[in-house]
C-alpha cells in the first residue's frame, strides 16, 4: 500500500513540476498566466493570488497552466496588451512550452544518476552462469555437447582473448555453422573444448552463431562520475525505447486492438497497454516483490514517457505549440490557430480514449510485473 502511494503521489509531483516549468517560465517572460491546475474536469478547490488561479480538478490525467493570449478565441483586455503569449518573441514562446518537457527529461536523468550512484552497476562477466540444454528444434545445445558447465570462465575462442561477455557473442555470432576451440577456466585449471556453432536466423533474418550459454553478473560500485555518464547512456536507451512503446500505443493497429476494452475484450498485450493512476498504484503496491531499485526505475521512465509525449508536433501538445511559434519564425506569418481546433479535439479525444481504456483495463485486469 505504502509503495501504491508513494508512486501515485511521485507521479502528481511530476506533473506539478511540468507545469511549474510553464508556469514560471511564463513568468519569467512576462507572460499574464490566468490559471493553474492539476487534473481537468469540475474544480475541486482553488483559490487566487494575484493574476493566477491555483486549484485541483477532478479528473486527475495531467494538469495545464493557462497562459493569455494561447487560446485564439480569448479576448485580451486592454491593460493585458504586451504580457500574453502571441504578444512574444518565438524563443520567448520557446522556453514557456518546452519548460515542462525539459523539467520532465532533466527529473529523469537525476533519478537515473542518483540510482545508479548509490546502487551502482550490474556488468557481466565471463563466466558462465547457465548452460541451455537444448535449442528450440529440441537438438542438444552446443554448449551442452561440448561439455561446457556453469562456473566455467571463458578464455579464449579461437586463439582470440576474452576480455568481456560482449567480445565472446560478437566472436560466436560471426561463425554460425563452424566448429570453434574454447579455451575455459574450470576449478583452477585450464581446458580446451571443441563446439559446432549452430546456425540461428533471428528477426533479421540473417544466420548468427549460436552456443548456448548465459553470462554471470556482478555488482560494481561507482562514483559519480562514472554515475553521471552511465546515467546519459541509460536515458538515452529509454528514450529511444520509450518512442517506440509510444509509437506502438498510437498505431492505427493497437487502437483498434485497444477499442475491444471497451467491450469487453481486456487481454491486451502488455506492449501497447495504457496505464492510469490505479495501473501506477497496482505498480508501487509491488515493491516488496520488484524492490525498490526497480520502482525507481519506473519512475524515472514515466518521466521520460510524459516528456516524450508532451514533445509531439501535434497542437495542443507543447511540441505542437513549439511547431506553430517555429512555423510563425520561418515563414514570418502569424498562424490561424482556429485551423488547429479539429487536430486539438482529435488528440483530446485520443488521450481521452486512452485514458479510459486504461482504467478500465487496470480496475478488470491488474497488473503484475
Amino acid at each position: 500500500m505504502l509503495g501504491g502511494t508513494v508512486m501515485v503521489l511521485s507521479i502528481a509531483l511530476f506533473i506539478i513540476v511540468h507545469e511549474a516549468g510553464h508556469y514560471f517560465a511564463a513568468r519569467a517572460t512576462g507572460m499574464k498566466a490566468t490559471e493553474a491546475f492539476i487534473g481537468f474536469g469540475p474544480r475541486l478547490w482553488s483559490i487566487k493570488r494575484g493574476d493566477t488561479e491555483y486549484g485541483i480538478k477532478a479528473i486527475p490525467f495531467g494538469g495545464y497552466v493557462r497562459i493569455l493570449g494561447m487560446n485564439p478565441y480569448e479576448e485580451v483586455a486592454p491593460e493585458d496588451v504586451g504580457r500574453t503569449y502571441r504578444d512574444k518573441k518565438f524563443w520567448q514562446k520557446s522556453v514557456v512550452v518546452l519548460s515542462g518537457v525539459v523539467l520532465n527529461f532533466l527529473m529523469a536523468y537525476i533519478i537515473l544518476f542518483f540510482l545508479l550512484w548509490t546502487t551502482g552497476l550490474v556488468e557481466t562477466t565471463t563466466t558462465i552462469s547457465a548452460v541451455t540444454p537444448e535449442i528450440s528444434d529440441g537438438t542438444p545445445s552446443p554448449a551442452a555437447v561440448a561439455g561446457l558447465a556453469e562456473g566455467d570462465t571463458l578464455l579464449s575462442i579461437d586463439g582470440v582473448d576474452i576480455e568481456s561477455w560482449e567480445a565472446a557473442v560478437e566472436l560466436i555470432a560471426a561463425r554460425p555453422g563452424s566448429e570453434i576451440t574454447i579455451e575455459i577456466e574450470r576449478d583452477g585449471s585450464v581446458r580446451e573444448l571443441t563446439a559446432d556453432l549452430a546456425p540461428v536466423h533471428p528477426q533479421t533474418g540473417e544466420a548468427i552463431g549460436f552456443l548456448g550459454v548465459g553470462p554471470g553478473v556482478e555488482e560494481v560500485s561507482i562514483g559519480p562520475f562514472r554515475a553521471a555518464g552511465s546515467a546519459g547512456l541509460l536515458f538515452y536507451d529509454l528514450v529511444a525505447l520509450s518512442v517506440q512503446a509510444i509509437g506502438r500505443l498510437v498505431s492505427p493497429a493497437s487502437l483498434v486492438e485497444l477499442a475491444g476494452v471497451l467491450v469487453g475484450d481486456t487481454d491486451i498485450p502488455d506492449e501497447i497497454r495504457p496505464v492510469s493512476p490505479i495501473g501506477l498504484a497496482q505498480i508501487g503496491s509491488q515493491v516488496d516483490r520488484i524492490g525498490v531499485e526497480s520502482l525507481v526505475f519506473i519512475l524515472a521512465s514515466v518521466n521520460i514517457i510524459l516528456g516524450l509525449f508532451n514533445s509531439i508536433p501535434i497542437y495542443p501538445l507543447d511540441g505542437g505549440h513549439f511547431a506553430v511559434a517555429l512555423y510563425e519564425k520561418v515563414t514570418k506569418r502569424e498562424a490561424d490557430i482556429r485551423k488547429l481546433v479539429p487536430l486539438a479535439a482529435a488528440v483530446i479525444v485520443l488521450m481521452l480514449f486512452l485514458g479510459v481504456v486504461a482504467l478500465v483495463l487496470d480496475s478488470t485486469n491488474p497488473l503484475s510485473l
